[in-house]
C-alpha cells in the first residue's frame, strides 16, 4: 500500500511507540524521533523497551515494511511531512498539576523545522486549556495547524485499541477545517465514530473520562466496604449493577488503580478546578478512597497478626499496576511493600513481568523471587496484588503446603475462589466478601483454616 500521509511522531514513550508501527502498517511514511538516544537504538535493532503484548511483532512488522524509521531528533533533516503527532510525557509537577516542559520543548522543535501546512496533532494529556494556549502563543503566524487527538489506550490492550478505538476525537479552532480532514485521513479505514469539537473540549474529554473510570473504581470499593459491614456480597452487587445498561460494565473491588494516567489525569483535573475556583469535591473524595484501599491488605494483616508484624514473612504476588504490563508507576504493591518493610515485615514478591521496572523503586532488604510457590515457601500470609492468570492460576495445593500457619491469603483483586482457597487451607480474606463468608461458615478471622493440610510450623520460625 501506498503511504497516504508522511507523519512524524515526536516522542517514543508508550503511545508513540505503538501509533509509530499502527500508522506505518496503516500504509503511511512514518519517522518517529525522540531525544534518548539509546531507546531510539534499540527500536532500530527491532527491540521494543516496553512490555506490551504483541509490540515487539508490531514494531518488526513495521520496520520491515520499510514505512517506518526511527531517529534520533538530532539527526532529523528532512521535512516534518502531514502531520506532526506528539506523544511526549506529561509527568505530575509540584502540588499536582501537569509538567508540561516536554510538551513546549516538542512544539518548539517542531514549529523550528515545520512548514506551512504541518498539523501538530497533540495527543500527550494536557490540561483543559493548554492547546489553546499553543495555538495562539508559540504557533500563531506560522502557517501551522493544531488539533487535539487524545489517546485512548489500555496498557497490555493497546494495539487492540490502536486497531479497533471505541472513538476518535479531534478538536481544533472552528477556522481550521482543513487540519480535522488531515487528521481524519490518518485514521482512513478505522471503523470508529469521530467526535469533532473545540481544542479545550476535546483535552477535558480525555481527563473526565479517566477520572469516570476512577470514580467507578472508587464506588464499588466503598460499596464493597459496606458490604462487608451489612453482610453483603460484593460479587453479586457488582453483577446486579453491571446487569443495568445505565451503570456500565462491571467494575471489580480491589486494592484500587494505580499506573501512569489514572492517579495522575484525577490529582490534575483536581489541581485544575482548585486552581479555577470550581473545587471538585468528588475527584478530592476518589483520591482519598484510593489510597485507602491500597493499603487495606496492611490493615488486614495487622489484624490477623495481632500488630505483629515484624519477623513476619510475607509474599506479595503481582507489582505491576495491572496485568500485561510491566508498568509499576503508582502501582498499589509498592506503597504495600514499602509500608510492610516499614513494619519490620520479611517481604518476598513476585510478579511475571514487573520485576526488574520495581526493582529501583524498592527498599534493599526486599527479596524479589521468580515463582509464586518461591513466595510462598516458608511465608505466613501472601497478597495477591495484581490479577495475573500466571498468578491466579497457579498451583494453590503446593503454595498451602510450602507456608506457615496460619497460612493468611489477602486476596487484593477478589480474583480467587474464596471456597476453594479455604478448602485448601488457606485463612482467606477478599474485599466485600467476608461477611458473607463468615455468615456461611467459611471464614474465620480467628480460625485456622487447615482443609486436612499439615502445619509445618509456627509463626515466628
Amino acid at each position: 500500500m501506498e503511504a497516504r500521509l508522511k507523519i512524524t511522531v515526536v516522542g517514543l514513550g508508550y503511545v508513540g511507540v505503538v501509533a509509530s508501527a499502527g500508522l506505518a502498517l496503516a500504509g503511511h511514511d512514518v519517522f518517529a524521533i525522540d531525544i534518548d538516544r539509546e531507546r531510539v537504538d534499540l527500536l532500530q535493532e527491532e527491540k521494543t523497551p516496553l512490555h506490551e503484548p504483541g509490540l515487539d511483532v508490531l514494531v518488526t512488522s513495521a520496520l520491515q515494511s520499510g514505512a517506518l524509521r526511527f531517529l534520533h531528533c538530532d539527526d532529523v533533516k528532512e521535512d516534518l511531512g502531514d502531520i506532526a503527532l506528539v506523544t511526549v510525557g506529561t509527568p505530575v509537577a509540584s502540588g499536582g498539576s501537569v509538567d508540561l516542559q516536554q510538551v513546549r520543548a516538542a512544539v518548539s522543535w517542531i514549529k523550528s523545522r515545520g512548514s506551512g501546512g504541518l498539523v501538530v496533532a497533540m495527543k500527550s494529556t494536557v490540561p483543559p486549556g493548554t492547546g489553546r494556549r499553543i495555538l495562539e502563543d508559540d504557533l500563531a503566524g506560522t502557517g501551522i495547524g493544531y488539533v487535539a487527538n487524545p489517546e485512548f489506550l489500555r496498557e497490555g490492550q493497546a494495539i487492540r485499541d490502536w486497531e479497533h478505538p471505541d472513538r476518535i476525537v479531534i478538536g481544533s479552532d472552528s477556522r481550521d477545517s482543513r487540519s480535522v480532514e488531515v487528521v481524519k485521513e490518518m485514521y482512513a479505514g478505522k471503523d470508529a465514530p469521530y467526535m469533532v469539537t473545540d481544542i479545550t473540549s476535546a483535552e477535558m474529554i480525555k481527563y473526565a473520562s479517566n477520572a469516570f473510570l476512577a470514580t467507578r473504581i472508587s464506588f464499588i470499593n466503598e460499596i464493597a466496604s459496606l458490604c462487608d459491614s451489612l453482610g453483603a456480597s460484593i460479587d453479586d452487587v457488582s453483577d446486579g449493577l453491571a446487569m443495568d445498561a445505565r451503570a456500565g460494565a462491571r467494575i471489580h473491588a480491589g486494592v484500587g488503580y494505580g499506573g501512569s494516567c489514572f492517579p495522575k489525569d484525577v490529582r490534575a483535573l483536581d489541581h485544575l478546578a482548585l486552581a479555577s475556583g470550581a473545587g471538585l469535591d468528588l475527584l478530592r473524595s476518589v483520591i482519598n478512597v484510593n489510597n485507602r484501599q491500597r493499603l487495606l491488605p496492611l490493615q488486614a494483616l495487622r489484624g490477623r497478626f495481632n500488630g505483629a508484624l515484624t519477623g513476619l514473612r510475607v509474599g506479595v504476588l503481582g507489582l505491576a499496576f495491572k496485568p500485561g504490563t510491566d508498568d509499576v508507576r503508582d502501582a498499589p504493591s509498592l506503597d504495600l511493600i514499602r509500608a510492610l518493610a516499614a513494619d519490620g515485615s520479611e517481604v518476598r514478591a513476585f510478579d511475571p513481568a514487573a520485576m526488574e521496572s520495581a526493582r529501583s523503586m524498592l527498599p534493599s532488604s526486599i527479596k524479589l523471587v521468580d515463582s509464586v510457590i518461591e513466595a510462598a515457601e516458608m511465608a505466613h500470609s501472601l497478597v495477591l496484588m495484581t490479577e495475573w492468570d500466571h498468578i491466579v492460576k497457579t498451583d494453590w495445593q503446593t503454595a498451602a503446603r510450602r507456608m506457615l500457619p496460619p497460612r493468611f491469603l489477602f486476596d487484593g483483586r477478589n480474583a480467587l475462589d474464596a471456597g476453594e482457597m479455604i478448602e485448601l487451607g488457606f485463612d482467606y480474606m477478599g474485599i466485600g466478601r467476608n461477611a458473607v463468608l463468615r455468615t456461611n461458615g467459611l471464614y474465620s478471622a480467628e480460625g485456622d483454616n487447615t482443609g486436612g493440610i499439615p502445619f509445618e510450623g509456627h509463626i515466628g520460625s
